[in-house]
């Protein structure tokens, strides 16, 4: 899909004169709001709650995830909603919430899904940044060793560990990324350095360094290693599966130029992408898409991992 010229939501209105440049053509209060997804989506927690509402009647519906622990930690924890398949893909499923909020059990809504098209979906639980000093270093250690876990026992849930994909949205489509561009899996893990097959990244932030210049900085620890090491833009050779980048028409500016410039600069590393642009949804809308098989991101995810919605 390419980018419809409709015209793009303009950043909140300045009180004052504009400030010295910060970053592009932004002053700190407009950086600030580029990083700030309630300034563009007015309808942020009336789609919050929706999720939540969701995920419950998806539960309803499909039955309860069976809980496993990936670490020792009490919030290294992983839910996982089974398919009837036997040797099913997996997918898991990285969730936003700005690095510091959310809980998997909030973000089952995509869940119907994957089970009636034939897949296990893994939604873990990882700690907020403000519970690890800040630094984006543990929640990406935490979120790799939750992928590990499932590769390795994916069979004991009837799941296939050679066909293993990873999803994300926003903070998580970072998370999502920064794993697959920092992680060395069989020198860190003993485990085959082919493990992930594909993954989504929805409304996601590669480049850390306009973030570490924003109001993020207030609760993130920026240090030049972490915005080195978790920046995927900055790691692009390290990436060897193909992915999914996505963004809405009705983000921020500064999120669909993260997406759109990630999304060139793998493709330019010759590595397989696919860029698609929801024209119309807002940053909390595009990812309720992975949640319907003729959605922009479900039909896409689907596709990727090679399966059909006959179930539906």
């Amino acid at each position: 899909m390419t980018e419809s010229a409709a015209a793009q939501p303009s950043a909140p209105a300045a009180a004052c004169a504009k400030g010295p440049r910060v970053w592009l053509d932004m002053d700190q209060a407009q950086l600030d709001a580029a990083y700030n997804q309630a300034a563009y989506a007015p309808n942020r927690e009336q789609l919050l709650a929706r999720h939540v509402a969701e995920s419950e009647a998806v539960r309803a519906r499909i039955g309860a995830p069976r809980r496993f622990a990936y670490g020792p930690s009490e919030v290294e924890q992983l839910d996982v909603y089974m398919t009837r398949r036997a040797g099913a893909p997996v997918s898991v499923f990285i969730h936003g919430g700005a690095w510091r909020s959310g809980l998997a059990k909030n973000y089952a809504f995509p869940a119907e899904l994957f089970v009636h098209a034939g897949a296990h979906l893994v939604i873990p639980d990882f700690a907020a940044v403000q519970d690890v000093d800040g630094s984006l270093l543990p929640m990406t250690e935490q979120v790799r060793r939750a992928v590990a876990w499932v590769h390795r026992n994916a069979p004991s849930f009837g799941g296939d560990p050679a066909r293993l994909y990873l999803a994300g949205h926003s903070s998580g489509a970072h998370l999502v990324a920064a794993v697959l561009t920092s992680t060395d899996w069989a020198q860190e893990l003993g485990l085959p350095g082919d493990i992930v097959k594909g993954a989504l990244c929805s409304s996601g932030m590669y480049d850390l360094e306009p973030v570490r210049l924003s109001a993020r900085s207030d609760y993130v620890k920026f240090t030049d290693e972490m915005v080195q090491m978790l920046s995927p833009m900055r790691n692009l050779d390290r990436l060897t599966v193909p992915i999914i980048v996505s963004h809405g028409t009705l983000e921020t500016p500064e999120f669909q130029r993260q997406a759109r410039d990630f999304a060139a600069a793998v493709k330019k590393a010759g590595k397989p992408i696919q860029f698609l642009v929801g024209e119309g949804y807002n940053h909390f809308e595009i990812i309720e898409t992975l949640g319907n098989p003729y959605g922009l991101l479900g039909r896409a995810v689907l596709a990727q991992m090679k399966l059909d919605h006959q179930g539906w």
